[in-house]
């Protein structure tokens, strides 16, 4: 079993969470999402569909900043299905300014005929559905698709997700002589690409949405051979 929490912490129970969150929605579509379902806590992790998702954005603020692209590479613990990935460069609300053009090298020429996320946002849930998330930093895609689906919707959308960058905290962090823990007093990066390194996994140009999904699911593919077992029940792994 993975410690991600402390014993006295209940797990979210997704499944009934969905049942709440789809009573109390306004919202056709999402409240269909809802309606479809989540994993119950108690499924083991050789048994969850996953999509590795991924978020290129303008700046950090979700209250402030927008989406520009979306990835998405669904999988299991089992295998990677990159040609069903999903990609999608879509239209800030807010101009895109210099600083984040040199991040993601989406320019404003790219983003002149791209779609609102509100004109995806089916293609999006249905992406989601049935499935759990795994993102490396949940405050990017949770945060910012939450306020995404607010300003759009007039409601919030939440979702079950597995933290590839939280997982590496706890695990660099143990009181222990982890072969995965930098020493010498120095500071563990959780970046994706340094975590990556510490499983051997090949180093990939970064920012582009597709690529860092894809890189992401690998990365928990390898953390749950290093620290966890397939066996594990999911609500022990996800936030």
């Amino acid at each position: 079993m993975f410690p991600r929490r402390k014993a006295s912490r209940s797990p979210v129970d997704w499944q009934a969470r969905f049942g709440e969150l789809a009573g109390q929605s306004g919202v056709a579509l999402i409240r269909d999402y809802y309606r479809r379902g989540a994993l119950a806590a108690d499924t083991t992790l050789a048994d969850v569909p996953m999509v590795a998702l991924d978020l290129e954005t303008t700046g950090l603020d979700p209250k402030r900043h927008g989406i520009v692209s979306i990835g998405m590479v669904p999988f299991s613990l089992r295998r990677i299905r990159p040609a069903q990935g999903y990609y999608r460069v879509l239209r800030p609300r807010r101009e895109i300014d210099a600083h984040s053009i040199t991040i993601h090298h989406i320019t404003h020429h790219e983003i002149t005929d791209a779609p609102d996320l509100e004109d995806v946002a089916d293609e999006l849930l249905e992406a989601l559905s049935g499935r759990v998330a795994v993102v490396h930093y949940h405050a990017i895609e949770r945060r910012f698709l939450y306020n995404a689906f607010l300003r759009r919707f007039g409601e919030g959308l939440m979702f079950p997700l597995v933290d590839t960058l939280q997982i590496e905290k706890i695990v660099t962090q143990r009181p222990t002589l982890n072969p995965m823990t930098w020493f010498g007093g120095r500071r563990v990066s959780l970046r994706l690409a340094d975590a990556r390194h510490r499983y051997r996994l090949p180093a990939y140009s970064p920012h582009h949405a597709l690529t860092d999904a894809l890189a992401t699911a690998e990365l928990f593919q390898a953390q749950v051979a290093y620290h966890g077992s397939p066996n594990d029940v999911v609500s022990e792994w996800w936030l």
